[in-house]
């Protein structure tokens, strides 16, 4: 299986950073970004029937055609930091800085419930991360600056807008969440990453490279990809024995990839821009096409294949099995750019940080057809990557 290297198209509206992206589930059709001017976008990635020259003109090195933007959605206070999609497509789960969890109906853009800032034993911070749990979804679990995990019953009247438990062994900011059956998978800042198995009442503490930035589980739930900040770069751990498979990025595994050409998603580091690296960002990292490869964002950028003044972000990828760059791509700022508004990353204490071209956040869309990939940051753009 190739690496899907082209930029297929653009997905454009966002009035800032784009925190957050998510791939409806099975046939991942659509595609959902959340934003830091508060609002939630649905598109279809596919550029308009009348743009067909415009995808040619993108495998010559021109600017990715635009995407269709479908629904807006708007009830957040602030920023928005995380999405989450149910696997009936119907609903969809955001959080974000107004230490809310919001449960949406897709088709008519409402909320279905809203958890957190003024329910009791809500969250008293941003919320950083969200994941739906629970037989037919019917959970809700999210982490926050506040340092606990908290589930949320999605179920019409619930626990009166209390979290039915709060889990709140972590030292610091909870960063990201995982959830397989039973299991919610936590990492933190204070770097460990916590498995709890909620049926059994029982937490697993494992210690990560740094600060925990995401975490990625593989489907069989063996191995699970933690990325942190610092040198050490990303990790594959056994989720059995806590031992580490496999490093990716980090000292030893930048190396470029060879062979890329010009133009938006060529080879950065051709063009001598630094490494790999993740030192002070939320920068997000995931397994991708059926767990071949390692996929993550960067907080260093490269000139601008265009010759601007900009810089482009840029995008690693790793063979899962050997660690080896398989693919190192330039991603441009697009028309969404245009203002030092726009230029801003999450940091680790989950503020936002002015900061050029970051790509801080990745979605792959597994069940679909064909290999697909999309990418969100500072540029306020989210480009979607397929293959030739």
């Amino acid at each position: 299986m190739a690496f899907p290297s082209k930029p297929v198209s653009q997905l454009l509206g966002s009035n800032g950073p784009v925190h957050a992206v998510a791939y409806s589930a099975s046939p991942g059709t659509y595609i959902l970004a959340g934003s830091a001017d508060r609002s939630i976008r649905l598109y279809n990635p596919s550029p308009a029937s009348g743009q067909a020259a415009a995808v040619t003109a993108t495998a010559a090195g021109g600017s990715p055609p635009e995407g269709r933007l479908i629904q807006t959605y708007s009830a957040h206070g602030y920023e928005v930091l995380s999405l989450a999609v149910a696997a009936d497509n119907a609903r969809f789960a955001s959080s974000g800085g107004d230490r809310a969890v919001f449960l949406w109906d897709v088709a008519t853009a409402t909320t279905l419930r809203r958890f957190g800032a003024s329910a009791p034993d809500g969250h008293s911070s941003r919320v950083n991360c969200v994941a739906f749990a629970g037989d037919g979804d019917s959970v809700l679990a999210s982490g926050g600056f506040d340092t606990t995990v908290k589930l949320w019953d999605c179920k019409g009247g619930g626990n009166g807008g209390r979290p039915v438990q709060t889990l709140a062994d972590a030292k610091d900011g909870v960063s990201a969440i995982v959830v397989r059956g039973p299991e919610v998978v936590a990492g933190s800042v204070d770097g460990r990453v916590r498995a709890y198995d909620v049926r059994m009442g029982r937490c697993v503490v494992d210690v990560a490279a740094g600060p925990v930035t995401s975490l990625s589980m593989a489907r069989d739930g063996a191995a699970l990809l933690v990325g942190s900040l610092g040198p050490a770069g990303l990790r594959l751990m056994d989720r059995t024995s806590g031992a580490c498979l496999r490093t990716y990025g980090g000292d030893a595994g930048s190396a470029p990839a060879a062979g890329a050409g010009a133009g938006a998603g060529a080879d950065p580091t051709a063009q001598g821009a630094p490494a790999w690296r993740n030192e002070s960002l939320r920068v997000q990292s995931i397994l991708g096409g059926g767990e071949r490869f390692v996929v993550a964002g960067d907080e260093m950028s490269a000139p601008a294949a265009s010759g601007g003044g900009d810089e482009d972000g840029r995008v690693w990828a790793w063979d899962l099995l050997t660690g080896k760059t398989v693919a190192t791509l330039s991603v441009p700022w697009g028309p969404a750019a245009g203002g030092e508004r726009k230029r801003r990353a999450i940091g680790r204490d989950g503020k936002e940080k002015g900061r050029k071209n970051i790509v801080s956040c990745l979605a792959w869309r597994e069940d679909g057809w064909g290999n697909q990939f999309c990418v969100g940051g500072s540029s306020g753009a989210v480009t979607v990557f397929g293959s030739a």
